[in-house]
């Protein structure tokens, strides 16, 4: 089995260690996958101090805070100021700061384009629409005028059959008669 070395890197306010085989074992703890012992960021630590927790549970960081937090705080590089302050004359300490340049803005871009097609698509729904209405106003007067000759020829059949049939009794009775 492989030696068991503690290896170290910054993570923000903390020092991360671990103990592990091999540098890219301890890479893979720490969930890196840039090599940062190439980088100069990681080492490898010997301080007995520093290897016991690390040692007591191999393949598991530990984190350690790198002084207290007023010593973090004072570390802090100075806060920036938000905007520039604008140099004052010292000849004319009332004088009004400049008026900030403002940068022109650019036109409005042009909706004509799009008022127009948008106008395109309803008026040809709406000419859908008004198609579909006089179809099947069309298709119901149609249907009206199928069940109006239906109902004609069947009176007309009904009639043609009636006088077939007295044309047909009569001749029959012709026929009776002639015969004998």
């Amino acid at each position: 089995m492989a030696k068991l070395k503690v290896y170290r890197t910054p993570i923000g306010f903390h020092d991360a260690y671990v103990a592990a085989t091999s540098q890219k074992a301890a890479l893979a703890a720490w969930g890196s996958t840039h090599d940062l012992f190439a980088r100069g960021v990681a080492e490898v630590v010997d301080d007995p101090a520093l290897t016991a927790a690390p040692l007591a549970s191999p393949g598991t960081v530990v984190k350690r805070s790198r002084g207290t937090a007023a010593e973090q705080i004072a570390a802090l590089p100075a806060a920036r100021p938000t905007r520039r302050a604008a140099p004052h004359d010292a000849a004319e300490p009332d004088a009004p700061a400049p008026a900030p340049v403002r940068k022109a803005r650019a036109p409005r871009p042009d909706r004509s384009r799009l008022d127009a097609a948008e106008e395109a698509v309803t008026q040809a729904a709406a000419r859908a629409s008004s198609a579909q209405r006089a179809l099947r106003a069309e298709e119901t007067a149609l249907a009206k005028r199928r069940r109006t000759m239906e109902r004609e020829q069947e009176d007309e059949r009904e009639r043609l059959d009636a006088a077939r049939q007295a044309a047909a009794d009569a001749y029959d009775g012709a026929m009776r008669r002639w015969r004998g």
